[in-house]
């Protein structure tokens, strides 16, 4: 008998334990009593900015007239501004000079000497700048999603997020080619895209750059598809890229200099046509944590418009 009861003593006193185990081992998981990792990255740290690398100021910003602001453009001394089912055109000044409702939410927008294109989800809408209809380009399915369009020789450039892939088009809408991102080269698998952010732009040599953003780089391809060079740079440090799909945004100065805007970390850059990282132009502490990336355009001067979408402004910065 008393074998027994050592025996259901030790039991019971192994059930307690094992119970107890579990019970702690789920409070431990809850998020608030998890103890610190003690290699969890601390983004925070990489949002303070050294003064001495912030070459711009904000000189002045309007607030804008949307619910959902959506792309920015600029072009002949204007603003082109897309959101809800409207398209804007203002003076730098802030000054409305005309609207134009349309049928669905654009999603981005390019403005040329002659034309205004507007991207919609899986359509591309021509106008004149006169804001005439010239021409729809809906050769795309319901898999496709529109974030980014240029014009360069009479050829359109649209960026697909979700085909992960570049369509080329005349201006009549007869598709002409595509750009996938592949080339010989092992380092390079076409275009990444985890998430809806796509972005193109043409320099003022009229070479076609492309964001790869799951692989934090910027590559130039002819516009017949091949790849001529890239350069990119994975780091949560200033000069760099991090997160998943940066940058989100970018666009180009007068000098050829790359003007890049980052999600996550919330952050506006300048670079090199070379790829070197030259300064900031907006540090982290003037967006909002953990905001969108703001849409970037560069006027004739050098100065950025950012279009901030988390506060629903334009903010202009001019070099200091």
């Amino acid at each position: 008998m008393m074998k027994n009861k050592g025996i259901v003593t030790f039991l019971i006193f192994l059930v307690m334990t094992i119970v107890g185990i579990i019970v702690y081992d789920f409070v431990s998981k809850i998020p608030d009593n998890r103890p610190a990792n003690p290699y969890e990255l601390d983004v925070d740290a990489f949002a303070k900015v050294d003064t001495s690398l912030i070459l711009y100021k904000e000189s002045r910003n309007f607030k804008i007239n949307f619910t959902t602001p959506t792309a920015i453009s600029y072009q002949n001394n204007r603003i082109y501004l897309a959101g809800d089912n409207r398209l804007q055109i203002i003076e730098p000044s802030g000054k409305l000079l005309s609207e134009i409702i349309m049928d669905n939410q654009p999603r981005c927008i390019f403005a040329t000497p002659e034309h205004i294109l507007i991207g919609f989800k899986n359509s591309v809408e021509i106008l004149s700048l006169k804001e005439k209809k010239i021409n729809d380009l809906d050769n795309f399915n319901d898999s496709t999603v529109i974030t980014s369009i240029a014009e360069n020789d009479g050829k359109i450039y649209v960026a697909d997020a979700g085909k992960r892939k570049v369509w080329v088009f005349d201006l009549e809408g007869r598709k002409l080619g595509e750009i996938e991102g592949k080339t010989g080269n092992e380092q390079i698998h076409g275009f990444v895209v985890p998430s809806p952010y796509f972005d193109l732009a043409f320099n003022g040599d009229h070479e076609l750059w492309i964001v790869n953003p799951g692989k934090h780089s910027l590559e130039n391809y002819t516009t017949d598809g091949v790849l001529r060079t890239f350069w990119e740079n994975q780091s949560v440090k200033i000069e760099g890229f991090n997160g998943c799909c940066n940058p989100a945004h970018f666009a180009f100065a007068p000098d050829g200099s790359f003007i890049t805007s980052e999600k996550g970390l919330v952050r506006i850059k300048k670079y090199k046509p070379s790829g070197e990282f030259l300064c900031v132009v907006a540090p982290p502490a003037v967006f909002q944590p953990n905001g969108h990336a703001p849409e970037v355009a560069v006027d004739e001067k050098g100065n950025v418009y950012a279009l901030d979408f988390d506060k629903k402004v334009i903010r202009l910065f001019v070099q200091k």
